[in-house]
Formats: structure tokens, sequence, C-alpha cells
């Protein structure tokens, strides 16, 4: 048994009345419709800080007394918790200390550092960095905020359970992602309480399924160095959140990079919602495992969206290429005057747009008076680019697709 209730969660509502984002869960009918089931989104990506972290952070603070918060808080995070710590500690007027580990990228550096925190770049890993936390916490008196093995911290997250039952009361199915166990053991303590029936799936990612190694005892190859849902590659869960999901969670889905980035792409430019690579793995799950969910009511948590503009736009651009949008074509030529002009009206007169054109002629495989010619064009679709690469063909061109560089002419189309 838990020391966690329904009844935390909801004065943990209570605290936070007036002071976080009451978030909304907003139907989607696009995706209702490509996966022929009744989708809900928790927008947690609206929140101030950009991810629901604000919800624990600031129940936990607002439960240290008045000269607690005056010695001052530390915690440690490479992002999410970090900026919301920062920020409601910059609220209460509590000097508040952040470790972030030295892989930590410049701009959540700044995120959390706008919001007057002292901040601390060290240690190689998380591990490293909670270490020296917890040495400064010691020799300073400061309370340690810890980011999700912490009874203040899970109900403040399981907040997000009542608002999601209070909007759609009917829901069947919750997909929450799941890494140390705070948000997804909050919202189980909430949701399973008011509606028993719902099935719950935490969701972790491919390479750091840690979860799921420590309830199901499930074994994974091995262990992936880098990942988009950064958010949530934790090597070991909370142990309170261990307890409370052992016996209230339904399952653990564990999804494939790819299929998150497809998550990700899926949601900015079909849906205008922006999303990090932990906050779309809801979606991951559903694109995963389609069938599980058909006709039923889900809820997908997208937990938050503070992401790299520059690696969104490249999720983006990949995006187009696997649907066919954006095409890289390589095309043999003779080297003579006048070649790419007409490469570039038959491309035209088939309404494609040149985004992108490199010319080698200097390269020694390629045989003196040849050249050849990477194109990035821009189409309606699959369909439409095969009508320009027949109609290149046609005037004597040889055409092959390449993806990312290399010629996988025949695997495309």
């Amino acid at each position: 048994m838990t020391s966690l209730s329904l009844e935390d969660v909801q004065k943990a509502k209570t605290v936070l009345k007036g002071h976080v984002l009451e978030t909304p869960t907003i139907y989607s009918p696009y995706l209702s419709r490509a996966y022929g089931a009744d989708i809900f989104l928790k927008m947690e990506n609206f929140q101030e800080t950009g991810s629901f972290k604000e919800r624990g952070a600031y129940v936990k603070l607002k439960s240290l007394s008045p000269e607690t918060l005056q010695r001052g808080v530390i915690a440690v995070s490479a992002g999410n918790h970090a900026q919301a710590v920062a920020f409601h500690a910059h609220n209460l007027q509590s000097p508040a200390t952040i470790v972030m580990p030295l892989f930590t990228p410049p701009t959540k550096v700044r995120n959390t550092e706008k919001w007057g925190a002292t901040i601390i770049l060290a240690g190689q890993t998380l591990d490293e960095a909670q270490k020296l936390a917890q040495e400064i916490a010691l020799k300073e008196n400061f309370t340690f905020i810890h980011p999700y093995d912490d009874k203040d911290i899970i109900a403040g997250q399981g907040t997000i359970g009542l608002e999601m039952l209070e909007a759609c009361p009917d829901l069947e199915v919750l997909l929450v992602p799941l890494g140390g166990g705070g948000l997804c053991s909050g919202i189980a303590i909430a949701a399973k309480s008011l509606r028993p029936s719902l099935k719950i799936y935490g969701v972790e990612v491919e390479g750091y399924a840690s979860m799921a190694h420590t309830l199901y005892g499930r074994q994974e190859t091995g262990r992936a160095d880098t990942t988009l849902a950064e958010g949530i590659a934790v090597q070991t869960p909370g142990t309170l959140p261990k307890a409370i999901l052992k016996s209230l969670l339904d399952d653990i889905l564990v999804v494939r990079e790819e299929e998150v980035e497809h998550a990700v792409d899926l949601l900015v430019r079909k849906q205008n919602i922006v999303a990090e690579g932990a906050g779309a793995v809801g979606l991951a799950a559903l694109l995963r495992n389609p069938s599980l969910f058909a006709t039923k009511k889900v809820g997908i948590v997208v937990s938050g969206g503070n992401i790299d503009a520059r690696l969104l736009s490249a999720i983006m651009m990949r995006g187009q290429i696997h649907e066919g949008r954006f095409t890289l074509l390589r095309i043999k030529i003779r080297d003579i005057p006048g070649v790419l002009v007409q490469i570039a009206r038959i491309i035209a007169e088939n309404q494609g747009n040149i985004l992108e054109v490199h010319h080698q002629r200097f390269i020694y495989e390629i045989p003196i008076k040849m050249a050849e010619l990477d194109i990035m064009v821009e189409t309606r679709g699959e369909d439409h680019m095969a009508v320009i690469i027949n109609a290149l063909e046609a005037a004597g061109f040889s055409v092959s697709k390449l993806v990312s560089g290399l010629d996988v002419n025949g695997l495309c189309g």
C-alpha cells in the first residue's frame, strides 16, 4: 500500500489553483480519423515553462516552511524540472540552486537562469550531477527537490489525471510518458480512484525501459546512447513510483526512436502542436499499437514542448522526405552548357519546386566530361514525384533517389 491517496491529489489541486495553468484536454479529429479511436490530448506543453513539471514543483515548494524556503532549495536536472523549480522558487522568493550536467543544451541553461537561479554546470551524467547537488544541500542546508521520488511531487503531477477526467469522464485508456515515474504514478492514483475500469499504460522509450525491467523483469538487448525522448531517459526509476505503479499500472509500452520522431513530426505538421520527444511518446505508442486502442476513448498526455528549434526543423524536414514531399534526386548529366536549364524546365513544367542544387563535376569517380546533379525537389507526394522522374527519364536522363546522401534507388518507389 502507498501513503498517497486521491485526497492528496485533490489537496494538491487546491494548492495549484491560480498558480499553475489548468491546461485544456482537446479532441483531435485528425488523429481520431487516422487511427480509428477517439483521441484526446492533454496539453501540458502550454504551461509557462513548457512542461507538466511545474505542478509537482509548486506543490513541493508550498509544503516547505517559510524558514526552509528562505534558506534555499536545490535541484538537479538537464531541463524541465530545473526550469519548474527555478520558476516557482523565484515567485516564492526562495533562493534556488540548480545543478545541471555538462551536456545540458545552452538554451535550457538560459531558460533556467532567467528565473534568477544559480546554475552549476557539473557532471558527465545526471547521477554525477545529483551526487554533487546532495553534497551542496548538506553543506549549505538547502532542501533538495527530487524530480519524481517525492510524495508532494507525485501528488502535484496527479492533478493532470483529475483534470482529464473532468474534461472527459468516459475515457477508457490513458497513455502517459514514463521515466522516473512521478507523472505516471500520480495520474494513476487519481484516475484509478475515480474510474477503476480505466486502463493506464506507461510509455517508455527503447533503450531506457527501466520501469518495465523493474516491474515485469523485461530485458533489453542494449542501452541507447542518445534518445529524442531524453526527458524520460531514466536509468533508475523512483522507489515510491515503483510501489504505486506495481498495483495500478495496466502495462508498459516501449516505443522505438523512429516512432517518437514520427509522433513529434505528426503533432507539429498535422496538429500545429509543438511537443518534445518525451512529450510525444504517448502518441508514439498509439502509432505502434493502433489495434490495441481501436474504437476506444484514448487520453494522451502531451507532457512537454521544450524542444530545440533546429532539431524540430530537422524532424519536420525528414518527415516530409519520408512522405515523399521532399525528394533528393541524383541526375547524371553531360557536362555541357544548357543541361541544368533543361532539367529545371522539365521540373517546372511538371509543377515541381527546386529547393537546392549541388553540381558535382570534379570528383574522380565521375567520368571526365560528365557531372552529377543533386537536386532537392518539393512535390505533392510520391505520385507527383513519379511524374517528374518519368519526365526526366523520357528526356534521356539517368535519375535515382537519394536519402541522407545514400543511393536507395529501387527502395523508395
